[in-house]
């Protein structure tokens, strides 16, 4: 298998190196190798401006309302074990005595 990227056109895995940048010979896209760099995905960052990655461990830091019940998770709850996903909120965990939640990461901290 090769080390290079998927073309970002058409997704083919059948690109070819070419000097300074990658050839999809499928759709004819060319780009240069730094922008495949750049393109590694999204970074999450936490209410302070700290990268999150998976796994990590976060406080929260405003109460937050359970959409459907008259429960709140309160500020300075832990969180373990974080994942990161893309789409509406960018958190999902497990919070201990609430369950499954999604969390934006805006009301995090990185603990």
């Amino acid at each position: 298998m090769s080390a290079l990227p998927n073309c970002p056109a058409c997704n083919s895995e059948f690109t070819y190196d070419d000097g300074m940048q990658y050839v999809c010979p499928e759709c004819a896209h060319e780009w240069s190798k730094e922008a495949a760099v750049e393109e590694a995905g999204p970074v999450f960052r936490d209410a302070n401006g700290n990268e999150l990655v998976d796994g990590d461990t976060v406080t929260v830091i405003k109460d937050l309302k359970i959409k459907g019940t008259s429960s709140v998770v309160k500020v300075g709850t832990k969180v373990k074990n974080i994942r990161l996903v893309d789409g509406d909120h960018d958190i999902d965990c497990k919070i201990d005595g609430v369950g499954p939640m999604k969390l934006k990461s805006i009301f995090v901290k990185k603990a």
